[in-house]
């Protein structure tokens, strides 16, 4: 096992050109934040500080990242020109936002009528209380009721 010297940065900090073209690998190559930093030769501090700095180190990162995803468009626009279904699809779901279906429509039409409805509710409750197309009593609660006269309080 090798160990790799860490970088040390003393408080100068300057974009030079060297630096630029190691964050703009970096960047490249899909590096982002502390990685970025370390992989461009920096402390993260340091990267952040040399960014609010120089804006040209933003600069660099953000080219590295529009050069890199060129370079990857065109290796998959190319596949995909070669027939290759899976490159053809990425270009579908990533770049237009296609999605493959996932849901079966059912459509059940019904006519449900309100009277048959309302007669289905009473056979229902054809031993209960109240005749429900009618609004009465029905039959059976009558004959249940029946004995059970209210007498009046002045009889």
């Amino acid at each position: 096992m090798s160990f790799h010297s860490l970088p040390l940065v003393l408080n100068e900090i300057r974009a030079t050109e060297a630096v630029l073209n190691r964050i703009y690998d970096a960047a490249k190559l899909g590096l982002k934040g502390d990685n970025l930093a370390f992989a461009a030769g920096m402390l993260p501090k340091a990267y952040r500080q040399l960014c609010e700095m120089d804006p040209i180190a933003e600069m660099a990162e953000s080219k590295g990242r529009a050069d890199g995803e060129l370079t990857a468009s065109k290796q998959l626009h190319a596949a995909a020109a070669e027939g290759d279904a899976k490159a053809s699809l990425a270009i579908l779901q990533n770049v237009h936002g296609w999605v493959a279906k996932q849901s079966i429509t059912v459509d059940v039409d019904q006519r449900i009528s309100i009277v048959g409805a309302l007669a289905e509710a009473e056979r229902r409750a054809a031993t209960d209380v109240m005749d429900v197309i009618a609004h009465e009593p029905s039959p059976a609660l009558k004959a249940r009721l029946s004995p059970l006269k209210v007498q009046n309080a002045n009889d």
